[in-house]
């Protein structure tokens, strides 16, 4: 029997084979597709090279949503604690995210320089907004039920959503966290794009500037490998803090014997 990790490698196996077999039978050239061995030799032959530049795509990456947690989080709080705050914000986030982040990086390399905390602010720009509308979503999914029965014991209005929307939200917030993880990767290859020395995303614009698609092939394996990693990174964490939820019992839907 296959174990449910199996799968997923199973799957990228077969891709990697009809790849193989599809550049040999039409005889793609390799300057448009290369071999998934010429691609492997290209990674193993620049290894350092590529490490260097995925450590600082990686480090970008988890400062951007290392700051949307830290922002999302509280904000999300604060516009379901006050409706208020929830019309005046709302309609600024939503438009925030209606406009391209290509054009308002330039924007920031202008105000903050061409540091690292130019790409950690254009990865949390984006990665950011999941995490508030997730954290939002699952303060508000309380049942009515489970109000009615905390007010009944006197509790407070800081207690009610302490002790009872943060818990209940936790999963939609670790919802949210998965998607912002993957957006943050892309964050910070847009805030490289923009203005960078290093980084995977510099480098992808070196290789499309030199055709080296060897190079580029390389590149997207190295930020496939960094998305995958936090988001099962994330999928960790998750399971470590709400292992009581439907989501992580793995008996939940298998029918029975």
């Amino acid at each position: 029997m296959v174990p449910s990790w199996g799968y997923p490698l199973l799957t990228v196996a077969a891709g990697v084979l009809l790849w193989h077999v599809a550049v040999a039978v039409f005889a793609i050239p390799d300057y448009l597709i290369p071999a998934p061995t010429a691609v492997a030799a290209n990674l193993v032959g620049n290894w350092s090279f590529l490490w260097h530049h995925t450590l600082v795509t990686t480090l970008e990456t988890l400062g951007g949503f290392g700051l949307s947690v830290l922002v999302g989080i509280p904000l999300a709080m604060m516009i379901v604690w006050s409706p208020k705050i929830d019309q005046a914000l709302t309609p600024l986030l939503v438009l925030s995210q209606t406009f391209p982040k290509v054009a308002v990086a330039p924007l920031f390399i202008i105000w903050f320089g061409f540091g690292i905390q130019t790409k950690i602010l254009v990865s949390f720009l984006i990665a950011f907004f999941p995490v508030v509308v997730a954290t939002v979503a699952g303060m508000r999914a309380v049942e009515p039920e489970m109000v009615e029965l905390v007010r009944s014991m006197r509790a407070t209005p800081l207690q009610m959503f302490f002790r009872l929307r943060l818990p209940a939200a936790l999963p939609s917030i670790f919802a949210g966290m998965r998607v912002a993880i993957a957006f943050a990767v892309v964050g910070a290859v847009v805030g490289e794009w923009v203005g960078a020395d290093q980084g995977l995303g510099y480098l992808l614009l070196r290789a499309n500037a030199n055709l080296d698609t060897r190079l580029l092939f390389s590149i997207l394996v190295m930020l496939t490998v960094i998305g995958v990693f936090l988001y099962y990174l994330v999928v960790w964490l998750e399971h470590l803090a709400i292992p009581w939820h439907v989501s992580h019992r793995d008996d939940t839907f298998r029918p029975s014997a």
